[in-house]
């Protein structure tokens, strides 16, 4: 039975705050695994080093990825369940400054296992699926491995912000589809994600929706609108999903969710759906006392009840305490711009 659950927040979120103690929790050194023994399929992708964001709304985005991987972070209390993390960026390079690393903090500090992907953007040259084989690829990688990082091979979860939410919402969407042919035992193991989250997403490439950066990178599929709407490829088999977007989305009109949620209950799929009246894009965790701030607590109660996350948490919900300033909620913090995702 498909739970529908839409907020509307009219007026200002109030939420206590104990960044410091979320601090003292932060994941320490990662480990890291490469997604792929040899070179990654579909061609050979950018020349010259990774490359991190130094200035504007790019400080701390990565692009030029040509070495794709996870790199898992070890809570100090694990709980078991773990979320692979999807920065946005328009598939032209990943929020892990803004948007990953302070979401990473903050899963830390409940106990989940936040495991951050690197993965190849097509504005680097790679074909408009290795994204997608890239995602596959590190669900089954953290499945096949489940035992020894102490991960519940039957709560792994996947959250995924404006492009991200796009390569998550395919992620949990077609993860019965061969986007790579089988080069080891993993690809053996499943690659659905167990539950899914998809913050300000960019679900859909078909009309009105197409006008975002994600959109115009993808294209170079010529059955990309098709391949990669992830509003089309729903069905009964995807698993829980939560979404949350603010109505005044500049960059991915908030339609993209609203035909999420909408394929989701014509599937009978469990969904829940949080609309802020506003609140822009590219908001990350939130400022401290924004409506969109709500989204951490809304998502960790709702992963709760599904029986992803453990027992509530009792200390004060506060955002994860990060290494840069807080977002903000506004298109000019977006992953570059208004036309940029």
């Amino acid at each position: 039975m498909t739970f529908f659950r839409v907020a509307i927040f009219a007026a200002t979120v109030a939420l206590a705050c104990a960044g410091n103690a979320l601090a003292q929790d932060a994941p320490g050194k990662p480990s890291t695994i490469d997604l792929w023994p040899g070179k990654a399929p579909g061609g050979s992708g950018p020349s010259g080093p990774e490359r991190i964001g130094q200035s504007g709304t790019g400080v701390g985005a990565v692009s030029n990825v040509s070495r794709p991987r996870i790199e898992i972070y070890k809570p100090a209390n694990p709980n078991g369940a773990a979320v692979i993390l999807l920065g946005g960026g328009g598939y032209f390079r990943i929020g892990i400054g803004h948007e990953v690393m302070p979401t990473a903090k903050w899963l830390a500090a409940l106990g989940v296992t936040p495991v951050v992907l690197y993965y190849r953007l097509p504005a680097d040259h790679w074909p408009a699926v290795a994204p997608f084989q890239d995602a596959q690829r590190a669900i089954r990688i953290v499945r096949a491995r489940a035992q020894e990082l102490g991960i519940d091979p039957k709560r792994i979860g996947i959250l995924g912000f404006s492009a991200g939410g796009n390569l998550a919402g395919i992620a949990e969407t077609r993860f019965a589809d061969a986007f790579y042919a089988p080069i080891d035992a993993t690809d053996q193991v499943s690659a659905r994600p167990d539950f899914a989250g998809l913050i300000y997403p960019v679900v859909s490439l078909r009309a009105p929706y197409d006008t975002t950066r994600s959109s115009r990178e993808l294209a170079t599929q010529k059955d990309s609108v098709q391949a990669y709407s992830a509003e089309l490829h729903v069905s009964h088999d995807t698993p829980p999903t939560f979404l949350a977007q603010a109505a005044d989305d500049p960059i991915a009109n908030i339609g993209n969710s609203l035909v999420m949620f909408d394929a989701l209950k014509k599937n009978d799929v469990d969904a829940e759906l949080h609309v802020f009246d506003k609140g822009g894009h590219g908001w990350g965790l939130g400022d401290p006392g924004s409506a969109v701030a709500a989204w951490p607590r809304l998502f960790a109660a709702w992963a709760r009840r599904n029986g992803f996350f453990s027992a509530v948490d009792t200390s004060p919900f506060a955002r994860a305490a990060s290494d840069t300033p807080a977002s903000k909620t506004n298109a000019a913090n977006d992953d570059s711009g208004p036309d940029e995702n």
